[in-house]
């Protein structure tokens, strides 16, 4: 079978069809995909129940994996794998977390614009994000293209945006929430890195307006000015004609091109069962990311 794509916004995102992503994928499969990965960014499969195993090898499939803030946080885990990222609010034994704990304060980080591992180098490449159960209400995740948001800028902002950089950081978002309780020790394993605020998308050859809440401020501007026209340009980047919201059914599994896509989630009840997990391919020359 070949690959079906059925387009869910103007802009970007499709729900993809006849490809067993449940099994290996022939080369050709893999290319086809990463041409619709090209096109839309957002490829959303339905009803496709994944054992970890299975989302391991998809995953795979396209390049080595991150494992991202694990490289300081250690805890126990409900994954079989390191590699699988627990995006729930369930603790390690299954039970939904309180919403004091660690866990639940990493779920508050997610509903921030960010893609997945900017604050590193190399940074991630595609993610793709399981749907295990759900709650009743709430609990949408939303991308937003970075491609059309440098589409729309004025030609003055194009021009001023040029040439800067930006800093990302892994802690930003923790420490905007509050959290604090980092050692020097963990600080010193993530440290800040760098991104052009306008890059070239290599598979689609677009312009990219690379922000989030990941960076922190921008090279050589004093840092309350650059953090305002952060926000000015992320708030542009997040207008709705740029944004896909994503409805979750149990077996989704919806991947995404962090290289020119922001994601958040959204709000939920948070005394219900909300269990998702995430598997990153790292944005490396070995990863197999080409359309043909």
């Amino acid at each position: 079978m070949t690959l079906q794509l059925k387009p869910l916004h103007s802009q970007f995102a499709a729900e993809a069809s006849g490809i067993d992503i449940t099994q290996p994928l022939a080369r050709k499969d893999i290319h086809a995909i990463n041409a619709a990965m090209n096109q839309y960014a957002v490829l959303v499969w339905r009803n496709t129940p994944l054992s970890q195993q299975q989302q391991l090898a998809f995953a795979e499939s396209f390049g080595p994996l991150d494992i991202g803030l694990k490289r300081i946080f250690k805890r126990a885990e409900r994954m079989d794998d390191e590699r699988l990222i627990d995006i729930s609010n369930l603790n390690a034994d299954g039970k939904v977390a309180d919403r004091g704990t660690m866990k639940a304060l990493s779920g508050f980080a997610n509903q921030l614009w960010h893609s997945d591992s900017s604050f590193q180098d190399p940074r991630a490449a595609y993610s793709m994000l399981h749907a295990v159960a759900i709650p009743d209400w709430g609990g949408n995740t939303e991308f937003a293209d970075l491609r059309a948001a440098y589409d729309a800028l004025s030609q003055r902002t194009r021009d001023e945006i040029q040439g800067l950089s930006a800093e990302h950081y892994a802690l930003h978002t923790r420490l905007l929430l509050g959290d604090e309780a980092y050692t020097e020790e963990q600080k010193r394993k993530m440290p800040p890195v760098t991104w052009p605020l306008v890059e070239t998308h290599p598979g689609s050859g677009r312009k990219v307006l690379f922000v989030g809440v990941h960076a922190t401020h921008i090279i050589g501007w004093p840092v309350a000015e650059g953090r305002m026209y952060l926000a000015d340009l992320l708030e542009h980047a997040t207008q709705r004609e740029f944004v896909y919201a994503h409805q979750w059914q149990v077996g989704d599994l919806v991947m995404w091109d962090n290289r020119c896509t922001l994601h958040r989630g959204r709000r939920y009840d948070l005394s219900q069962r909300r269990d998702m997990r995430r598997a990153t391919v790292m944005d490396v020359p070995e990863a197999m990311l080409h359309a043909a």
